[in-house]
């Protein structure tokens, strides 16, 4: 008779073994598992991050399913690009240059890389910031990039122009789609394994493009001198890609705050009293465009922006005397600057955000407005109504040291992520004590 000694399961898979000791000492092992189980967890090791699910995100599935149908369609206009590159350079035409192709090519892939340093210096820091905005942008701009190259070999008088604006589109779809892939695979991570999920990733992607590659290899002896079926494909491909692709950012739920989403919570909060879950938020958030505002937010800005008189020094000194943060209002120019001190911690960030926020939504919504403390929004309103920059200020304060610690609360209570937010602020930072500023800003 054995007796049980142990019992083993993989993770949440159905795979489980048991052991036993019989009565001459040796172990046996009887593996409990269904018989399917081998092969299903053969795959999971190949293709998904170990210990999946529970070491990824709950939005990692369904995102890596539309990722994998965007990357198919990708892969197949991709092949039509290419073959109409291949066309337009001569493969084909007796009278080509070798020397005409290599200029050309080269001339393409040196107008990519300055489109490349270009694009990371201007919009590089609002990746992190918006990574589904501007994920769908590249792979809107790639589409756009796909078009040019098979429309190109229409014009071969601007053949070289059209073919390098291509390559910097395409080479502006490689830091953005690169970049917000990896803050992506950051959020999907949750037991510190990046690097397993982004290979797991790269994996899924290679088998997509082998599968690409087959139907490929099946489409294009079918295509020579049928431009309407070439078109025909590129525009049913291209719908797919496109709604692939925006259901797979639809579907991503990041519980960090940018500007985007604390703009849709406080405007709830003001105007419903009601602060929603990370689904409802994340599914609200605009993927297309920026989130539209009468007032644009500039976080970290210089001092010199809202600063301009000594009594101006004096104003922000009052109004923010215990703050390691100052806001100037615009009226004019429709911005909110905000300064932050060198100390200014990360809810203090959010404080002041939160601030700008309800001073936007004051004024955009103020006829849908109902919170307890209507009498400094009512104020707020006044100040709009007079032009009166230092009363919109003095009042909207008031309300934020009233209110902010209690709709962080409440943040905190629908799983919203406080410690660290992805606010876009600029790299400005000023020195000041409660005795007012100093000349150190740096």
């Amino acid at each position: 008779m054995s007796r049980f000694i142990y019992r083993e399961s993989y993770g949440s898979s159905t795979e489980v073994k048991e052991y036993y000791q019989s009565l001459d000492g040796s172990l046996t092992v009887i593996d409990k598992s269904p018989k399917f189980t081998t092969i299903s967890q053969f795959f999971r090791s190949v293709f998904l991050p170990q210990g999946y699910p529970e070491s990824v995100s709950e939005d990692y599935l369904i995102y890596q399913l539309w990722d994998t149908i965007q990357a198919f369609a990708s892969s197949i206009t991709g092949t039509l690009a290419a073959r109409a590159l291949l066309k337009g350079m001569g493969v084909g035409d007796e009278n080509a240059t070798v020397l005409a192709a290599t200029m050309t090519w080269l001339l393409k892939d040196g107008t990519g890389m300055l489109g490349r340093i270009m694009f990371a210096w201007l919009k590089g820091s609002n990746l992190d910031c918006d990574a589904k905005r501007w994920r769908l942008f590249a792979d809107i701009l790639n589409d756009f990039a796909i078009f040019l190259e098979i429309l190109a070999p229409n014009f071969k008088p601007i053949f070289t122009p059209i073919v390098c604006t291509a390559g910097v589109c395409k080479s502006i779809v490689g830091v953005a789609g690169g970049a917000t892939r990896a803050a992506l695979t950051q959020h999907q991570a949750r037991r510190n394994n990046m690097a397993d999920v982004s290979a797991k990733d790269g994996s899924q992607e290679t088998l997509v493009n082998l599968a690409a590659l087959i139907c490929s290899l099946i489409i294009v002896p079918v295509l020579t001198g049928k431009d309407t079926l070439i078109w025909t494909l590129y525009i049913l491909f291209t719908m797919l890609h496109l709604f692939a692709n925006y259901s797979a950012v639809t579907s991503v739920v990041m519980a960090t705050l940018n500007q985007a989403r604390l703009h849709l919570l406080v405007k709830g909060y003001l105007c419903n009293g009601l602060i929603e879950n990370t689904k409802i938020i994340n599914y609200q958030e605009p993927v297309l465009w920026s989130t539209r505002r009468k007032f644009r937010i500039n976080l970290g800005v210089s001092v010199q922006k809202i600063c301009k008189t000594p009594k101006d020094v004096q104003i922000m000194e009052k109004l923010f005397q215990n703050k390691h943060y100052m806001i100037g209002l615009n009226l004019n120019t429709r911005c909110t600057n905000i300064v932050l001190n060198e100390n200014c911690t990360t809810l203090e960030e959010l404080e002041a955000c939160y601030q700008a926020e309800v001073i936007e939504i004051t004024y955009n919504h103020r006829h849908s407005i109902k919170n307890n403390h209507q009498i400094e929004l009512n104020s707020i309103i006044d100040g709009f109504n007079e032009s009166d920059v230092l009363k919109i200020l003095q009042y909207s304060q008031v309300f934020t040291q009233k209110t902010f610690m209690g709709f962080i609360d409440i943040l905190k209570s629908e799983n919203w992520e406080t410690k660290t937010a992805l606010l876009c602020a600029d790299e400005w930072r000023a020195k000041w004590d409660h005795g007012g500023l100093t000349d150190k800003t740096y």
